[in-house]
């Protein structure tokens, strides 16, 4: 076989011998040399590698030795086995809230409770395969686009149009890779070191979709109105942000912050990126207008197909003024970025053939029915929610950081994987609480974490974390 690049460094103190012994183990135990795999002769790996045969002949012969290679009389020398990872010490458990859950004592696997997943049960598999075959009818591209399917942009047209009333011009339409992929491309057209506003407690992806453009990430505090845009500060380029359903707390920008934050914008000349991540999920009222709609002039807008069908698609959108727009598809001309294609052409398809309204109409049911029975064992705890009645998470807000971390490890140990509030602040967590999504999960499964969702707030509500195992 080709062994991976194996270097020896000759300024070590290590013998030669030693520090490739230790190169093969580590390309096993990465993957790159496998169990099976026959390794080069020691006169040929000694020839490779410019070192004498002896030294490769002591290296395989510690491996013989330690019984993860063997020699086969007439063949050569194999790999039997992959040898384990060294421990560099004691093992210290993780801390509480970024533990997986382990699944219960019966065996049965653990439930995924994290926000952010799609509801792939609500999917017509029959629609979803007609749209795969429609898509895959039309004929392979020849030319890179950058700016996305004519028939997918006149697609998401009509779905900002019938779903959130918004009226765009398909050419001012950008098809993108999901709103995290949006920002970043966003973030490279603003200069290094620009400031940029996002809500805190926030979405840290795009958070570090900024920062890793060299911007400058400046958090700003969040109300049950939403973002508090008096608390702005000046000489921002752009203000990051999820108006009509607040990630994660769940609230939506009131339509008096609405109408400051553009004003705000046109008069001190930012961005607005509007992240409308779940906007079609609503199940109270109907939403308010779109930040685009009240603010064509300074809103960027962006929408994605991942959670209201599935991140399978890698497609999303974006509706910009025309010079945001220049400057993105610029971008994309000079760094070689395209938007992939197939799942555009699903999307249009569903779209054509007026499956996609059908899904959004069987998404809303199944998830307005999700979202009562998470309230009611929410409830049984005597504890409400928090934010809007939309979307596919519910938030309870507890005492304290401690508490949060304390409940997330009692639900992990019972296998239920909870979300706390800590890891969406950029800086120290204002805000404790338990973050519910109900969307991933299949419905047995969410039936069968309530009951464990209930007892940990219990538990959180009466300070009885000490009192016995979890």
């Amino acid at each position: 076989m080709d062994l991976p690049p194996l270097v020896l460094d000759r300024d070590d103190r290590s013998p030669l011998a030693v520090q490739l012994a230790d190169a093969l183990r580590a390309a096993a135990r990465a993957g790159a040399v496998r169990v099976g795999d026959r390794l080069p002769s020691t006169r040929s790996l000694a020839a490779g590698l410019a070192v004498s045969r002896t030294v490769t002949a002591a290296a395989y012969d510690q491996l013989l030795a330690e019984g993860w290679v063997a020699g086969r009389h007439g063949a050569g020398t194999f790999v039997v086995a992959v040898p384990a990872a060294p421990r560099a010490g004691p093992e210290v458990a993780p801390p509480a809230r970024h533990r997986a859950a382990a699944g219960p004592r019966d065996g049965t696997a653990p439930v995924d409770l994290r926000p952010g997943m799609p509801c792939v049960a609500a999917l017509d598999r029959a629609a979803w395969r007609r749209a795969w075959r429609a898509g895959a009818d039309e004929p392979p591209d020849v030319v890179p686009d950058a700016v996305g399917l004519p028939a997918f942009r006149s697609a998401v047209v009509e779905h900002l149009l019938r779903h959130r009333g918004l009226a765009a011009d398909p050419g001012g339409v950008l098809a993108t890779g999901g709103t995290t992929a949006a920002v970043a491309e966003l973030a490279r057209t603003l200069p290094r070191g620009a400031r940029v506003a996002v809500e805190e407690p926030g979405y840290q992806r795009a958070a570090a979709a900024l920062r890793g453009a060299g911007l400058a990430v400046l958090p700003v505090p969040v109300d049950g109105d939403g973002l508090v845009v008096d608390a702005l500060p000046a000489g921002l380029a752009a203000v990051y942000c999820t108006p009509a359903h607040q990630f994660p707390l769940g609230a939506r920008l009131s339509a008096a912050r609405r109408v400051a934050l553009v004003a705000r914008a046109r008069a001190e000349g930012f961005l607005v990126v509007e992240d409308d991540y779940d906007g079609e999920l609503r199940y109270d009222v109907a939403p308010l207008p779109l930040l685009a709609a009240l603010g064509p002039d300074v809103v960027v807008h962006l929408g994605t197909a991942s959670k209201l069908l599935t991140p399978t698609l890698g497609a999303g959108w974006l509706v910009a003024p025309p010079a945001v727009r220049d400057a993105v598809v610029a971008q994309r001309d000079r760094a070689g970025v395209r938007p992939a294609r197939a799942g555009q052409r699903v999307f249009a398809a569903l779209a054509v053939h007026g499956d996609l309204g059908r899904h959004l109409r069987r998404l809303r049911r199944e998830l307005a029915q999700r979202r009562r029975a998470v309230v009611a064992a929410v409830a049984a705890a005597a504890m409400p929610v928090c934010g809007d009645a939309a979307g596919a998470h519910v938030v309870v807000r507890l005492a304290d950081p401690a508490a949060e971390e304390a409940a997330v490890a009692a639900a992990a140990d019972r296998g239920v994987a909870l979300d706390g509030l800590a890891r969406h602040h950029t800086g120290a967590p204002t805000v404790a609480g338990l973050v519910l999504g109900y969307a991933g999960p299949a419905r047995p499964e969410l039936d069968r974490a309530l009951p464990v969702v209930t007892t940990v707030l219990r538990r959180a509500a009466s300070s009885t974390w000490a009192a016995g195992p979890r």
